[in-house]
């Protein structure tokens, strides 16, 4: 069993009534809930680029990070979920700029779609801190 108080970082997106928080930090350790390319107005950030949504979808991450004290550093597992496994290259170059020196434990998955289809992308993170 986990200890220490819970801390949550809001998505501010529609599906945050339904019971959703886009990060969770109990005790040391942060859970970054699937995270896609969505802008605050709701819009698909970079559309048809699978580097430029993976880019966006890590620093929406880094950002919840960085609300619960942690960084890229703390970061132990990625799970990323692709529309089209053909293009994992374009997301494996923005996840080495994050994460290349870091090399957190990382799975990698085609899914048939995401909520929007615009989405190509999707990513969820494990961090540990000290």
């Amino acid at each position: 069993m986990l200890s220490g108080s819970r801390k949550q970082v809001p998505s501010n997106r529609p599906w945050d009534p339904v019971g959703y928080s886009r990060a969770v930090r109990v005790g040391n350790l942060i859970e970054v809930a699937g995270t896609t390319a969505g802008a605050p107005d709701g819009s698909v950030i970079a559309p048809d680029d699978m580097y430029g949504q993976t880019r966006a979808c890590l620093e929406i991450i880094l950002r919840a990070l960085d609300k619960l004290g942690a960084s890229a550093e703390n970061v132990v597992r990625t799970r990323i979920f692709l529309t089209d496994i053909s293009r994992w290259e374009e997301a494996g170059r923005a996840h080495a700029e994050i994460f290349g020196d870091i090399k957190p434990a990382s799975t990698m998955l085609e899914v048939s779609k995401f909520l929007d289809p615009g989405y190509l992308i999707e990513i969820e993170a494990t961090a540990v801190c000290d």
